[in-house]
């Protein structure tokens, strides 16, 4: 089952652009994301930017429509996120636990809808999206 645990950081939403988490943290992270991946449940995991460097496109009346960061709204946003493939909700839970985050975050723990959760016509209408997922985009891929 596959898992992702997405960081809420409070107070993040607004966060100057360029605002990054000390090196303390950043170690202590990495720690928590080695014994992932040692454990073989880490699918992919990455840090985001502040919301203030962000874009929300919205779609009133059917067109798009683009605002720029940060957004007055916002009460939570992501800071980050890990993917992982585990055995059960409780599994995953218990990732979440042992990440070693401050006061101000919060882990939200989401499944991941697999094609088999969804009826018949759903999976037909949604043809050839497992191979999506599977191919290169052929884009330029920075870390």
């Amino acid at each position: 089952m596959r898992f992702m645990m997405l960081m809420i950081p409070k107070g993040y939403e607004t966060a100057a652009a360029g605002t990054m988490p000390d090196a303390d943290a950043v170690a202590a992270m990495m720690k928590y994301n080695e014994a992932l991946q040692k454990a073989g449940v880490l699918i992919a995991l990455d840090g985001l930017h502040p919301p203030s460097m962000g874009a929300r496109v919205t779609f009133p009346g059917g067109k798009a429509h683009v605002s720029d960061g940060p957004f007055a709204e916002a009460r939570e946003v992501l800071g980050g996120y890990w993917m992982i493939n585990v055995a059960s909700r409780a599994e995953a839970i218990e990732w979440a636990s042992r990440c070693p985050g401050g006061e101000n975050e919060i882990i939200e723990v989401r499944q991941v809808q697999e094609m088999s959760d969804f009826p018949p016509d759903v999976q037909e209408a949604a043809a050839g999206f497992t191979e999506m997922q599977q191919a290169p985009s052929g884009k330029n891929k920075s870390a």
